[in-house]
């Protein structure tokens, strides 16, 4: 730069080089970034967190319960969009943590760590739900037990048959998935049932079943196959306290229903 033109700069008003008139600089230091301010979600979570403290899950709509999940698999972020498009793509909080992780991931934004949370929270209900069932005799707490069948079985894409063995003070003793099958129809068979539960020295048992369908009324099938279990087991001293059929609409239980 010539001497002239570095006399010119020197010229320069005080505003036009960056300063306020005051001598400081609006301008950042050379060693200085612009501070960003706080994203909008960081308040957001704070509130959604108070709320569910102050009021507990029934002050939330699913959304934002799910929103409360999502935290973990994004710790930066907004998660609400997430959310809202998982409760629009299975319909309510319950159906979101049971569906399918194939499904799942199709929904934009949702990886393989939204998959992961959601499997480790409907894991964590289960197992306590579980617990509950073992603690008090099943005929008892029979609440506990439609409400664990349900949440286990009611919103899987196949038929699954399961039995719940207890003791003679009917205590469960064992909960086992004996079968899978297709959307319709599940392959049961008297002898093995009858033969697992003469293993395990179970001298009651509860059939469950689910419809993928939805609705848990039971089939002509669904009964006749009940009745030769029980047929079986009776001279055994093996008795079928029930066949609970579950299902997204409700259940069904065959002995309140008379069918057994």
């Amino acid at each position: 730069m010539t001497a002239a033109g570095d006399k010119a700069r020197r010229a320069l008003p005080a505003q036009e080089a960056g300063a306020t008139g005051d001598g400081t600089s609006e301008q950042p230091g050379l060693f200085e970034a612009p501070i960003a301010p706080a994203p909008s979600y960081h308040g957001h979570r704070d509130r959604l967190r108070r709320r569910l403290m102050d009021g507990g899950p029934d002050a939330m709509p699913d959304y934002e319960l799910l929103e409360l999940v999502l935290f973990k698999a994004y710790p930066r972020g907004d998660t609400k969009d997430l959310a809202k498009r998982l409760i629009a793509r299975f319909g309510s909080f319950a159906e979101v943590i049971n569906a399918p992780d194939v499904l799942i991931g199709e929904v934009h934004g949702a990886g393989a760590r939204v998959v992961q949370e959601l499997k480790i929270v409907r894991a964590a209900a289960l197992r306590l739900m579980q617990r509950q069932v073992l603690q008090k005799p099943v005929l008892g707490s029979w609440s506990q037990v439609l409400d664990y069948c349900r949440a286990s079985m009611a919103y899987e894409a196949r038929e699954l048959f399961r039995i719940l063995f207890l003791d003679k003070k009917n205590r469960l003793m064992a909960d086992e998935v004996q079968g899978e099958g297709t959307v319709d129809h599940t392959p049961v068979y008297v002898r093995e049932v009858v033969k697992r539960a003469l293993e395990l020295s179970s001298t009651a048992i509860i059939l469950v079943h689910n419809h993928p369908s939805g609705d848990p009324a039971p089939s002509r099938a669904d009964v006749e196959m009940t009745r030769l279990i029980i047929e079986a087991g009776r001279p055994l001293g093996i008795a079928v306290h029930d066949h609970i059929i579950v299902g997204r609409q409700g259940h069904a239980s065959l002995r309140a229903l008379k069918l057994i």
